[in-house]
């Protein structure tokens, strides 16, 4: 169903973006992959990719400037063809205490929404003629945090709510050629959580499953929106083992 087609993956150098890739590229798609600073795991994740038999291709841009985001997604129509599937997972965050109000600086305010907010819907607004044509589809990596409020910042917790916010809008503007969803996990095992091994621990007790999340465990929810929900749009799909019911 998949075979040949194209997926960009904003952040899709490591963790879950990483993973998403890996799955898609399995089942015969060709990945184009957005870095902003890590270009050598961009280049690793790009040969992991290639031995899997799809093509691959990696992109440097910061998905906060409109312009760097357009200009991405223009080179990546150009060198595979078409553009079916965006996927994004670009994200970013500052651990502030929330009741640290002084803390919650105004420059990491506009750096967390830059990236979760305003790069998100960058990349939905320069893809969605291309993904038109090919009758394609997109997944957001949000967040739990956009719905319970608790995560590493105030301001982290109000962008992945306002991103949660953008898919749904989005979802009805680019109906019904194309089916917006978001996958909206709990704490994921990725290198965001490093030095923070206390707090995962007693996240995995309080959750029903007893362990939190695992990049792959996002993925798989991302590959079913995009291969099997062809009647599903507007949505968040939350990936945290019980732990938010």
């Amino acid at each position: 169903m998949l075979q040949g087609k194209t997926a960009l993956i904003t952040g899709g150098g490591t963790g879950i973006g990483r993973a998403i890739a890996l799955k898609l590229a399995q089942e015969g798609v060709n990945i184009a992959i957005n870095y902003s600073r890590s270009e050598e795991d961009a280049r690793k994740t790009q040969g992991e990719l290639r031995n899997l038999g799809v093509s691959c291709e990696i992109y440097q841009a910061n998905v906060a400037k409109d312009q760097e985001v357009r200009l991405m997604v223009e080179k990546v129509v150009k060198d595979f063809g078409q553009l079916d599937i965006l996927v994004n997972n670009a994200g970013m965050t500052h651990f502030v205490e929330h009741d640290d109000l002084e803390g919650m600086k105004d420059e990491y305010w506009d750096e967390i929404f830059g990236v979760n907010v305003k790069g998100l819907f960058f990349a939905c607004r320069a893809a969605a003629e291309h993904l038109k044509k090919q009758k394609g589809c997109i997944v957001n990596i949000t967040s739990i945090a956009g719905l319970t409020g608790k995560g590493s910042s105030i301001a982290y917790c109000a962008s992945k709510a306002a991103a949660i916010s953008v898919n749904k809008s989005l979802a009805r503007v680019l109906a019904p050629e194309v089916r917006v969803n978001s996958v909206a996990p709990g704490v994921v095992q990725t290198r965001w959580i490093k030095g923070h091994e206390e707090h995962i621990d007693h996240m995995a007790a309080g959750t029903p499953l007893q362990r939190v999340c695992t990049p792959e465990d996002v993925a798989e929810v991302a590959y079913s929106l995009i291969a099997h929900a062809g009647f599903v749009t507007g949505q968040t799909v939350v990936v945290d083992g019980g732990n938010f019911i």
